[in-house]
């Protein structure tokens, strides 16, 4: 299955206010691993930024005043997404942006995105599974163990490359850990496990005794947790 983990930044919000997209970030996940394609661009929107939006990622008109704009890269863009599940953060907001601008663009038959690709919304994934609690894409950092030390504003490919690893990590895939079928592979072309078996003529493993010192002082401490319980120990 092929997955592409998408965020966008915009002039601000709601998209029926006129607002537009100024930078897309896009990464590709392929069988749970991160293949290193990505698709990443800035956009000249035609229109100001909100003081509020450049508080949140930082980009000002300045900066994407000699960008391309959205019609410019939209055959690029939609070849990069077409066909993959996309995996996205409150999946409306950029889904609603990401139609208006294939709409601005003259391009109607991809003006509902849905038609091309299915929808992942993360937020909805971890409001199902964490209820009550803050499920920002900061918090399921925390939560899942995720860097983001380095996301001190919001960045389209940044926050899509932290979103991939929250997404792994909340539908339980395993990166780092190879396993069978996940090794080398050999002159032949044939996939070599990584997991290396034992010569069975390696020798018996040694066993080490516990001393007396430590035989004593476990006794102690299960003598202490009999008092504090009530209860005898059988360890």
């Amino acid at each position: 299955m092929r997955y592409v983990v998408l965020d966008t930044e915009t002039t601000g919000m709601p998209v029926t206010d006129g607002h537009r997209i100024i930078e897309i970030g896009c990464v590709e996940v392929i069988e749970r691993k991160l293949t290193g394609r990505h698709y990443h661009v800035y956009l000249q929107p035609d229109r100001d930024i909100d003081e509020g939006a450049i508080a949140v990622h930082g980009i000002t008109a300045d900066f994407l005043k000699d960008k391309q704009r959205f019609k410019d890269i939209a055959d690029e863009f939609f070849e990069f997404i077409a066909g993959a599940e996309l995996v996205i953060h409150n999946a409306p907001f950029d889904i609603g942006f990401i139609n208006n601008e294939f709409a601005l663009a003259g391009q109607k038959d991809r003006a509902d995105i849905t038609q091309h690709c299915t929808v992942l919304d993360t937020l909805v994934m971890a409001r199902e599974r964490h209820p009550g609690q803050r499920n920002t894409l900061d918090a399921l950092c925390g939560r899942y163990y995720v860097d983001n030390s380095g996301r001190e504003l919001h960045g389209a490919l940044l926050d899509a490359e932290i979103l991939a690893d929250v997404y792994l990590a909340m539908t339980g895939g395993q990166r780092n850990l190879s396993l069978a079928g996940d090794g080398e592979v050999n002159a032949t072309g044939e996939q070599v496990s990584a997991i290396r078996r034992l010569a069975s003529a390696r020798g018996m493993t040694p066993v080490l005794q516990a001393s007396e010192r430590e035989l004593s002082a476990h006794q102690e401490f299960l003598q202490r947790i009999a008092k504090a319980s009530g209860k005898e120990i059988n360890w």
